[in-house]
């Protein structure tokens, strides 16, 4: 899987009639789960919704297969013949399923059809607001291939000014969509709660901001709206090959850190698990932080400060001191959390030019001088293989998630 482009699961697809948006898919209740409520099979669940668990189920099947019929998704799933039919028809008639044909190699008898999801019929928006001089978004296939790029110049942008900067990369890819659009991920810096609502961005200036219900309003689309290095540890997971028990640090116009444990994101008493950006590394004080404290780790990490200390240094043994110290620090402030969770990977996102090199090796270093070996001595330490399409293929997940109940 590269950088720009995830596989398409299936090459035979149906042509759908282009639109601009997916009313139909939005409006139906049966995919209207919240974010992180997807099934698993055997999972126990209410009668009054025991449809719409089934309907997961089946489309979860499909889209992790590359081709099942009715009676493999019976077995799959556990349900019977008379239920899977019965959904199937209505997944077709809302062209969530297509049918691929017969089984090559059929056996005498009615030969199976094999069906798959319409991974090319609808549209997933994702908008990444991590980067400090720039918003960027996207439009992907539900395989998270990107079909097309926007990008909306930021900088010095905060505020109001911010969020129309949202706003009009969000009308554009809009404008783009050739086929109904399924649903809006955003991945924001700061602390995001469960209505995405973005509770604190000092870096965007953003405080108490309904940012989720703003851009439903404006758009009329499903939006989710959710911390950006939550999402970026949602997309490593999913896509990128990442452990059960893992830690994601994402440097960007600041820092923060998604954490999966047990194979489940994170998220804290007050929606702030993994926001290490804030917390004071060391004893011997530093520079300034936008929060009005001294030395924390954004003053070290995040990559306007990287980049600006890069500027001042005159020879390559000062610019790599620099990058070691950004990576030192890193790794004083994750060794409890590793240590505290027995995390297998620690998995970096960013810059690679700032990040790969010098940075990464300082920061494994550190990690394993302030651990026990016996318990973490074979933790992976590595950059993620998603680059800069880290965040926006996380935002593709948790639409998926939060509309079709797959991930």
């Amino acid at each position: 899987m590269t950088t720009e482009e995830v596989q398409r699961r299936s090459s035979s697809k149906a042509a759908i009639p282009a639109a601009r948006t997916g009313e139909s898919v939005a409006a139906n209740p049966a995919r209207s789960t919240v974010w992180a409520s997807a099934v698993q099979a055997g999972a126990r669940v209410l009668p009054e919704h025991a449809r719409s668990h089934n309907r997961a189920l089946v489309l979860q099947a499909l889209y992790r297969a590359e081709g099942l019929s009715r009676a493999d998704l019976s077995r799959e799933v556990g349900l019977t013949r008379v239920t899977i039919s019965d959904l199937i028809g209505d997944l077709i008639a809302e062209n969530l399923v297509i049918e691929l044909g017969i089984r090559a190699g059929s056996r005498p008898g009615k030969p199976a059809t094999m069906l798959d999801i319409n991974r090319d019929g609808f549209v997933v928006i994702g908008v990444d607001l991590s980067y400090n001089s720039l918003f960027r978004g996207v439009l992907t296939n539900l395989d998270g291939a990107v079909l097309h790029r926007e990008e909306v110049d930021v900088v010095g942008v905060s505020g109001e000014p911010a969020v129309e900067a949202v706003a009009l990369i969000l009308e554009r890819l809009v404008a783009a969509a050739t086929a109904p659009i399924l649903g809006v991920g955003v991945g924001s810096p700061g602390i995001v709660d469960s209505t995405g609502t973005v509770l604190s961005a000092p870096n965007l200036g953003w405080k108490d901001l309904p940012l989720q219900q703003l851009l439903s309003s404006r758009s009329g689309l499903p939006v989710q709206v959710a911390n950006d290095a939550n999402i970026a540890a949602l997309a490593e997971r999913t896509f990128g090959g990442g452990g059960a028990d893992m830690m994601l640090v994402r440097a960007g116009r600041g820092v923060g850190s998604g954490l999966i444990v047990g194979g489940q994101q994170v998220y804290g008493s007050g929606f702030a698990a993994g926001e290490i950006g804030h917390v004071v590394v060391g004893t011997d004080g530093g520079d300034t932080c936008i929060c009005g404290k001294s030395g924390c780790l954004e003053t070290w990490l995040a990559t306007p400060r990287i980049e600006a200390r890069l500027a001042d240094a005159t020879t390559e043994a000062e610019r790599d001191a620099v990058l070691r110290a950004a990576g030192e620090r890193l790794g004083i402030a994750t060794a409890p959390i590793v240590g505290a969770l027995n995390l297998g990977e620690v998995v970096l996102s960013g810059p690679s030019e700032l990040i790969d090199g010098p940075l990464l090796a300082a920061f494994a270093d550190t990690l394993r001088d302030r651990t026990m070996p016996e318990f973490v001595g074979d933790i992976s330490v590595r950059m993620t293989t998603l680059g800069r399409d880290i965040i926006v293929l996380g935002a593709v997940v948790m639409v998926l998630t939060g509309q079709l109940g797959v991930y």
